[in-house]
C-alpha cells in the first residue's frame, strides 16, 4: 500500500486508497501513479525534442552511429533498391514521432494512474502474483514513455501474456487443457484528468461504482461504457505471434484496441468513484450494492479518506458476520479506492 506522500494533486480531485488484507499477507495491490513524482518529465519531454532534432541529421562520413535512426538507415543503404529519398522520409517519420512524444508528456503533469490488482487468495502465492504485475507494469511503463510518451493498449497485452501459462508449464505439471482454469489476477488501470474524467482497462476486475452527489445515489453505467476482459492471463489474442506458446481459454478475436478502454466522468462536484476488490463487493449482489450505496449516501460529503474508511469499516464488519456464521472462507483481502470531485 503506497505512503500518503505518493497522493497525485489533481486540480479539482481528491483521491484516497487503502487496503486491509486477511492474513499477514494479501493478494490485493493498489498504487498511485504519481507522473509527476516517479518521472522527471521536463528532462524527458527535453530528450525527445533533443531526439526529434538529431534524428533530422544525416549521420557525417565515418561517424559512429548514434541513434537507432542512424542504425536503420545504415541497414536501408544496404538493400538493392535504396533510394537517397528513403533515408530523408525515414528520418522525417520519426522526428515527428518524438513531436508527438513531448506534446504527449506534457500530458502527465495534469494526470494520475490508479493500479488495483486482486490476486486470488490471500497467501505468499497470491502477495507473489500481486507482485509480479506490478513489477511487470512498472517496467513496461518506461518503455511506453520513452517510445509514446504516454500509455498504450499493448502495455496491457504485455502484462497479460506475461501472466499466461506457457503450454511447456503446463505440459511439465502435467495439467489437463479441460480442466478449469484458475484466474489468476483480476487488474483495473485508470487514469484521472482534470475535470472528472477516468478511462480504464479491466482484466476481470469488478465494475467501478459511481455516486451522484445531485441525486444521492448509484447511478447504472451502461454494459458499453465498461468493457471487461478476462482476468489476466486467461485469454490471448489470436493474431499475438506467441499465441500457440501459452494456454489460453479462448483467442480473442483482436488485440486490445483505445476504443476498448472504458471512460467515465464524474459532471459533478461531489460526484464520487469507487474502486474495490471483491473483498468488498464483487460487482453483482443487489444487496451488497445497496448496503454500499447507504455508507456512501451516510459520508458523501467527507473527504475521500473518510469515505474510503467508512466503506472499509462496512466490509469488515461483514468479515464478523462470516466468522460468526462459520463462513471464514468467504473473508478475503480489501480494498478500496476513492476518487472524489471537489
Amino acid at each position: 500500500m503506497p505512503v500518503e506522500g505518493e497522493i497525485p494533486h489533481i486540480p479539482g480531485i481528491e483521491m484516497f486508497g487503502k487496503s486491509v488484507p486477511a492474513e499477514t499477507v494479501g493478494g490485493d495491490l493498489f498504487e498511485y501513479i504519481n507522473f509527476q513524482q516517479r518521472y522527471d518529465i521536463d528532462a524527458r519531454i527535453q530528450q525527445a525534442l533533443r531526439l526529434s532534432k538529431e534524428f533530422l541529421e544525416p549521420l557525417p562520413p565515418g561517424s559512429l552511429v548514434r541513434n537507432s535512426v542512424d542504425d536503420h538507415v545504415q541497414w536501408l543503404k544496404g538493400i538493392s533498391d535504396f533510394r537517397p529519398d528513403m533515408e530523408t522520409e525515414y528520418r522525417f517519420a520519426r522526428s515527428s514521432e518524438q513531436l508527438r512524444v513531448s506534446a504527449d508528456l506534457r500530458d502527465l503533469y495534469s494526470m494520475a494512474g490508479i493500479l488495483v490488482v486482486d490476486a486470488q487468495g490471500h497467501d505468499i502465492i497470491s502477495a507473489k502474483i500481486a507482485s509480479t504485475v506490478h513489477d511487470t507494469f512498472h517496467a513496461l511503463m518506461l518503455t511506453e514513455l520513452d517510445r509514446y510518451g504516454k500509455t498504450t493498449p499493448m502495455l496491457f497485452e504485455n502484462i497479460n501474456l506475461r501472466l499466461a501459462q506457457s503450454v511447456t508449464a503446463r505440459n511439465e505439471l502435467a495439467i489437463d487443457e479441460k480442466e478449469d482454469a484458475r484466474e489468476n489476477a483480476t487488474m483495473l488501470y485508470g487514469e484521472v484528468h482534470p475535470g472528472g474524467h477516468f478511462r480504464f482497462v479491466n482484466f476481470g476486475h469488478p465494475p467501478p461504482l459511481v455516486f451522484s452527489a445531485d441525486s444521492c445515489k448509484l447511478v447504472n453505467i451502461g454494459a458499453a461504457r465498461m468493457v471487461q476482459f478476462l482476468p489476466l492471463g486467461l485469454q490471448i489474442s489470436e493474431r499475438h505471434p506467441d499465441r500457440r506458446r501459452y494456454y489460453s481459454l479462448n483467442l480473442r478475436p483482436r488485440e486490445i484496441e483505445s476504443s476498448d478502454l472504458a471512460e467515465i466522468t464524474l459532471l459533478s462536484p461531489g460526484d464520487i468513484l469507487v474502486l474495490y476488490t471483491d473483498g468488498v463487493y464483487d460487482g453483482s449482489d443487489k444487496q451488497g450494492r445497496e448496503l454500499l450505496e447507504a455508507v456512501i449516501r451516510e459520508h458523501y460529503r467527507q473527504p475521500a479518506r473518510d469515505i474510503c474508511d467508512a466503506l472499509l469499516d462496512h466490509a469488515v464488519k461483514r468479515d464478523e458476520q462470516l466468522r460468526q456464521n462459520g463462513d471464514v472462507d468467504l473473508i478475503d483481502d480489501k480494498t478500496v479506492f476513492v476518487v472524489k470531485r471537489t
